[in-house]
């Protein structure tokens, strides 16, 4: 699926599947006229005769190769955009968690679990702070659980893996990410974050299409 959304400075971000860019940027130099294309380690840049510019952002940077070329020259991003790695992938919101391990879109082991967490009380004074405690408490014992899967998980499959995507919710990673256990998790964690709803393995599997995708910055001149 491609998802569209407005880009800062102008133009909008369109998410594209790594088996649909080919044809993704034959289209766009068919309608555009792609006369430069310019690689740096983060990015892929295909400007076109008529002003227009699609900026293909890929997972897993770096790019093999920097460089400027003349016309469309697509084939060291689509090498790297289709090549398939083992991640590891954690996934954590206020709750509940899911971490897996994908072999290119495949997921092929994943740990998925669960904890009562109450939402915010609206009365005030001492039982306010009491509820504030348990409420307390209760993530705690959901951060260790999402620690405790993720080390079962992730931490024995470290040494195949060469990426880790983290996702959920950010405010309720980072009490994951205090875990000594999972330093070497966290070290393979790349920038891009995947935004989901509640952690279940459903979700999980999906997880592939977001974290996969290469982003486009598409800019059309009016």
């Amino acid at each position: 699926m491609t998802v569209h959304r407005p880009a800062a400075g102008g133009g909008r971000w369109i998410d594209v599947a790594p088996e649909r860019l080919a044809r993704w940027l034959a289209e766009f130099d068919a309608r555009h006229g792609v006369t430069r294309s310019v690689y740096t380690p983060e990015l892929a840049r295909f400007e076109a005769a008529d002003g227009a510019v699609a900026e293909c952002h890929p997972p897993f940077p770096p790019l093999p190769e920097a460089g400027e070329h003349p016309g469309v020259v697509p084939d060291p991003l689509l090498a790297h955009a289709c090549r398939e790695r083992v991640v590891g992938v954690l996934l954590v919101r206020l709750g509940g968690h899911a971490a897996g391990v994908f072999e290119g879109d495949r997921l092929v082991a994943a740990r998925v679990g669960s904890r009562l967490v109450h939402g915010r009380h609206s009365a005030g004074g001492w039982s306010q702070q009491r509820f504030a405690r348990r409420r307390a408490g209760q993530a705690r014992v959901a951060a260790r659980a999402a620690a405790d899967d993720a080390a079962r998980l992730l931490v024995p499959a470290l040494p195949g893996l060469e990426a880790v995507v983290l996702g959920g919710d950010r405010r309720a990673v980072e009490p994951v990410r205090a875990d000594p256990r999972l330093a070497g998790v966290f070290a393979l964690a790349v920038d891009r974050f995947v935004a989901t709803r509640e952690p279940r393995r459903a979700v999980l599997e999906q997880a592939a299409a977001q974290f996969l995708a290469v982003r486009v910055r598409l800019i059309i001149a009016w």
